[in-house]
């Protein structure tokens, strides 16, 4: 099924892995209590793109449209995530201090408010965590680290699936 129809399996791939991605990231978020600074939610907007785009690969290539559409596609998102992988290396490098990050980025985090009341007031006035600081490192790299990984690997499967003969 998959061999007789050129992308459909490097599509599905590509969308399954950024799927993966950004779910872990939400599920760091709002099951592990990770709260992302303005960096970390700026890597995640090559995924927000690239998942629909991997979808429309899907269509493509299972609808059996031109082979160049899909193909256009994967290339779309192939540089959704060397962004990704830009946007990583630039926040990594904020955390480990080699140049400074935008001033957008705070240094601290504020609790919200538990009084319905002020809820909205509150929220006005959150900021997020400041992107110097790593929040968490396994095996030495932070969620940045980890995302150019992930963008790199995606990137590179998605160039192979590029230049594979149909």
């Amino acid at each position: 099924m998959i061999a007789d129809r050129p992308n459909l399996g490097v599509a599905l791939l590509l969308t399954l892995g950024m799927a993966v991605v950004i779910a872990s990231a939400l599920g760091f978020e709002h099951i592990g209590g990770y709260v992302p600074c303005a960096l970390c939610l700026l890597q995640r907007d090559p995924y927000y793109i690239g998942v629909p785009l991997g979808v429309l690969a899907i269509a493509a290539a299972w609808l059996r449209l031109p082979p160049m559409v899909a193909k256009v596609l994967i290339a779309l998102i192939v540089l959704a995530m060397l962004i990704g992988a830009g946007l990583g290396v630039y926040h990594a490098g904020v955390e480990w201090r080699f140049w400074e990050g935008p001033a957008s980025c705070s240094t601290s985090v504020n609790a919200v408010s538990q009084n319905a009341g002020s809820l909205l007031d509150d929220i006005n006035k959150q900021h997020g965590p400041s992107c110097t600081d790593a929040t968490l490192r396994v095996l030495g790299l932070s969620f940045a680290g980890w995302n150019v990984i992930a963008s790199l690997v995606l990137a590179a499967t998605g160039i192979r699936g590029l230049l594979r003969k149909a």
